[in-house]
C-alpha cells in the first residue's frame, strides 16, 4: 500500500489541506504502507520555494513524517515521453480555438438546449488545415479524447460511484506553451510511483472519472487505484470555508497558540461520529477508521477546536512547554496557569500578572479588609498549609466567606476576576510580590 499527499507549493497549508494530509498519513501508518510527499510544483508562475519549505515545516509541526519525497518539476522528461505516447495513439489531439471562440460555442449549445461541452470540432481538422493554422502563428493546446464509457469505482467514503464521460468535455492536458496540467501529470506520477490508494477531497470526483480513463490509456487496469473522497469543509454555520481559509492557515493557528496535537486530533475525527480526543499519535493511528467518515459535508467549528486545545494544554508537562515559556519561568508557574489558558499566546499575559506590573483595580470600599489580609500574611516559606491557615484567620477576623472573601483578594493580586487558584498564584509570586500588590491597590 502506498499513499501520497501532493500539495502545490503555491500558498500556505490551511485546515482543508491539513485534513487530507492527516487522513492520508493515519491511513497509511495504520496499514503499514508507504507515505509519499510529492510537490506538485509544475506551476512555475505561482509556485515558490518558500511555500514548499513552509509546507514541510507545517507537516513536521503536526508530527507527520514521510517515507519518500518527489517533485513534479524533476519529471518533465518523463511527462514528455508519456505525452508522445498519447499523441501517437490518437488520445491527445491539437486544438486551436481561442477562449472567445469556445465561449461562443458554449453559448450556442446552451441556446440549442444542449449541454455546454466541447464539440470535438478539432478532431475533424485535416493535416493541411493544421499546417495552415500553425503557419498563421497559431500554437495548439492539446485535449484528451475521453472514451464513451461510464467509469465506476467503489469509494472508501462515498460508496459506489460513477462518472459518465460523455457528459464531460475532453479536458485540456497540455497548454499552448507546452506545460502539462495537473490532471495528466498526477496520473503519470501515481502510476510510476506505485501509488495504490488516492485519498482527496470530493471536489475531485469528476476528475477521478477522467483520470481513470487517462490511466487506462497509459496501460493501467480499471481497478488499479483505490479511491477515498472526503467531503469538503464548511463553517460552523454551514457556510463554505473556501473564502475564509486564509484565516485558517496552519501558520496562523500556530502563531495564535493552537497546539499541533489538538489540530491533528480534531482533523482526524472531523466529519465522523467519533468525538475528537487528544491522544498520542500511535493511538490516533490505531483508532483511525476511514469507514467512519460521513458522506455529508464536515463542519469545522473553531469553538470545538479551542475546547480541544484547552484540554491539550491542561495535560502538557513543564518539560513539553518550557522552551516556549518566558525566560525564567519554572514548573510552578506553568502548573499554576495551564488550567486557565485556551492558547499558548495567553502565557505572556499571565507572566505579567505573576511577575510584571498590573493596573490596580480601585477598591476603596475594601480598604480595611485588604489591609487586614496583608497584615495577616504568614512569613515564608509558604508550604501547602499556608493558604488554609491564612484564609481561616481572615474568615475568623472578618466573618467573610465566598465571593465577598475571595473576589477582593483576586482583584488586588491579579487585576482579574477569574484565573488560576489564588493559593497557587501566591505561592508562585512569593510574599514580597503579594505585599507589593496589596500596597498598590491600597495606595490607588
Amino acid at each position: 500500500m502506498k499513499l501520497r499527499f501532493a500539495p502545490s507549493p503555491t500558498g500556505s497549508l490551511h485546515v482543508g489541506n491539513a485534513r487530507l494530509a492527516v487522513a492520508n498519513y493515519l491511513f497509511t501508518r495504520k496499514h503499514k504502507g508507504t507515505f509519499l510527499l510529492r510537490m506538485d510544483d509544475t506551476d512555475t508562475q505561482r509556485g515558490k520555494k518558500e511555500y514548499e519549505e513552509a509546507i514541510r515545516r507545517d507537516l513536521k509541526w503536526l508530527g507527520l513524517d514521510w517515507d519518500e519525497e518527489e517533485w513534479q518539476s524533476k519529471r518533465l522528461e518523463r511527462y514528455g515521453e508519456q505525452i508522445e505516447k498519447l499523441k501517437a495513439s490518437g488520445r491527445l489531439y491539437p486544438c486551436f480555438e481561442s477562449e472567445l471562440e469556445l465561449k461562443i460555442k458554449r453559448e450556442q449549445r446552451l441556446r440549442a438546449g444542449k449541454p455546454p461541452i466541447y464539440d470535438r470540432a478539432m478532431l475533424k481538422m485535416t493535416q493541411e488545415q493544421r499546417e495552415r493554422a500553425e503557419a498563421n502563428g497559431k500554437v495548439p493546446y492539446w485535449r484528451f479524447r475521453l472514451s464513451d464509457q461510464t467509469r465506476h469505482w467503489h469509494d472508501l467514503v462515498m460508496g459506489d460511484m460513477s462518472v459518465k464521460l460523455t457528459a464531460i468535455s475532453d479536458p485540456v492536458l497540455i497548454r499552448a506553451d507546452g506545460s502539462i496540467l495537473y490532471t495528466l501529470a498526477s496520473v503519470i506520477d501515481d502510476l510510476d510511483m506505485g501509488v495504490t490508494h488516492i485519498m482527496r477531497g470530493e471536489d475531485h470526483i469528476t476528475n477521478t472519472g477522467v483520470q481513470l480513463d487517462i490511466a487506462e490509456a497509459l496501460g493501467a487496469g480499471p481497478k488499479h487505484f483505490t479511491f477515498a473522497h472526503l467531503p469538503l469543509l464548511v463553517g460552523g454555520g454551514g457556510e463554505k470555508l473556501s473564502k475564509r481559509l486564509g484565516g485558517l492557515a496552519l501558520s496562523t493557528l500556530r502563531h495564535d497558540g493552537i497546539e499541533p496535537q489538538a489540530i491533528v486530533a480534531y482533523l482526524a475525527r472531523l466529519g465522523t461520529s467519533d468525538d475528537p480526543e487528544v491522544m498520542p499519535m500511535n493511538e490516533l493511528i490505531a483508532h483511525y477508521d476511514i469507514s467512519h467518515v460521513s458522506k455529508s459535508a464536515a463542519r469545522f467549528d473553531m469553538t470545538q477546536l479551542l475546547a480541544l486545545n484547552r484540554r491539550t494544554l491542561h495535560h502538557l508537562s513543564f518539560e513539553e512547554v518550557k522552551n516556549r515559556l518566558p525566560e525564567g519561568a519554572d514548573e510552578g508557574f506553568w502548573l499554576a496557569i495551564r488550567g486557565n489558558i485556551d492558547l499558548m499566546s495567553e502565557v505572556p499575559h499571565w507572566w505579567d500578572v505573576f511577575y510584571g506590573s498590573i493596573v490596580p483595580v480601585p477598591q476603596p470600599e475594601e480598604r480595611g479588609f485588604l489591609t487586614r489580609a496583608r497584615d495577616l500574611l504568614p512569613p515564608e516559606p509558604w508550604d501547602e498549609t499556608f493558604w488554609k491557615n491564612w484564609i481561616d484567620a481572615l474568615k475568623a477576623e472578618t466573618g467573610r466567606k465566598g465571593k465577598a472573601l475571595f473576589m477582593p483578594l483576586r482583584l488586588a493580586l491579579t487585576g482579574e476576576e477569574a484565573g488560576p487558584e489564588l493559593a497557587h498564584v501566591m505561592q508562585v509570586m512569593g510574599r514580597e510580590k503579594v505585599v507589593q500588590r496589596f500596597d498598590e491597590t491600597l495606595n490607588n
